[in-house]
């Protein structure tokens, strides 16, 4: 297991995302041309011409990503460039099963459309926040929640372990500001409010999960074909597990990519690439490694220049 495919999860998307993979290479162009009439809008459209506050929407932002990640699979594909396993992060994970052949494009980025849409639906009227907290470890974060809980402020938990370092918080708005006192007081170095629609991964997206489970059943899932690191686990997936239980706890469990990282890099994950946009997931691993005391080749696709790049370091 050498070549991992990262792909990256909601918030790296950006207004002018892919224009210049597409007018470069006609994989991207092919794939994206053919998603246009699965989809009941224009993903080009919204992806190169914004608005951006439309392409931040759950419900939006979700298959343009997948969009994304098809047509730039399809270029190192046609590259010769093929994962011997894959990892993504919440959203990502469909992206990871794409690249394993559990769906085929068309089913993917349909099902990342349901799944955009079940979660905005969950969520409609809450005033939740989320937060990463930086500079403690995993049990300092945890236990920052549980103080907010514990002093009557309400529903906060760490809805991501990213990375060594990196946490991120999420509930009600007074216990996750609760929590970044507790969370200063236990030293962190600081915690950043992040700009999502969502309370992501907590007991809110548990409707969303129900709805996802049914809409399954009209989805052809296949074997995957190579490993995958799974959020819920935190570990690779298993023969026997049932994939579509996976999905359906993954939108309201927490997202637990540090172990992913983890497990394919003490698998022998030699060189991971990210397909973007956006280096967030290269970041995760790098620190992830050092923890290990491991140096993978680490490599972030988000511009026809980075691939182009990446092929010169192929040839």
């Amino acid at each position: 297991m050498k070549q991992i495919f990262l792909y990256a999860g909601q918030g790296s998307q950006t207004v002018g995302m892919g224009k210049d993979l597409y007018e470069t290479y006609p994989e991207f162009k092919n794939e994206i041309d053919k998603l246009e009439a699965v989809l009941p809008f224009s993903v080009k459209e919204l992806m190169w011409q914004g608005p951006e506050e439309k392409l931040m929407q759950t419900e939006y932002t979700q298959p343009c990503m997948a969009a994304f990640a098809v047509g730039l699979t399809a270029v190192l594909k046609a590259h010769g460039i093929v994962p011997d396993a894959s990892a993504g992060l919440s959203l990502g994970e469909y992206g990871a099963l794409y690249a394993a052949g559990v769906w085929s494009a068309e089913d993917y980025v349909k099902t990342v459309a349901f799944r955009g849409q079940a979660m905005a639906d969950a969520v409609k009227g809450l005033d939740t926040a989320m937060s990463a907290v930086l500079g403690l470890d995993a049990a300092k974060a945890e236990e920052a929640c549980k103080k907010a809980e514990d002093s009557g402020k309400g529903f906060v938990t760490v809805a991501n372990y990213n990375c060594p370092g990196q946490y991120v918080i999420c509930g009600e708005q007074a216990a996750v500001e609760a929590a970044e006192q507790a969370a200063a007081e236990l030293g962190a170095k600081r915690c950043i409010r992040l700009k999502v629609s969502a309370p992501f991964h907590t007991k809110y997206l548990e409707p969303a999960g129900e709805k996802l489970f049914e809409h399954f059943k009209s989805v052809e899932f296949n074997k995957p074909s190579i490993p995958v690191a799974m959020n819920v686990s935190g570990d690779l997936l298993k023969d026997g597990e049932d994939l579509k239980e996976l999905l359906k706890a993954q939108v309201s469990n927490s997202v637990r990519f540090e172990s992913d990282a983890e497990a394919l890099l003490k698998a022998g994950a030699e060189t991971f690439i990210e397909i973007g946009p956006g280096n967030a997931l290269s970041g995760f691993v790098k620190k992830t490694a050092m923890k290990l005391g491991i140096k993978p080749q680490i490599i972030s696709l988000t511009t026809a220049a980075d691939v182009e790049k990446l092929l010169a370091m192929q040839a």
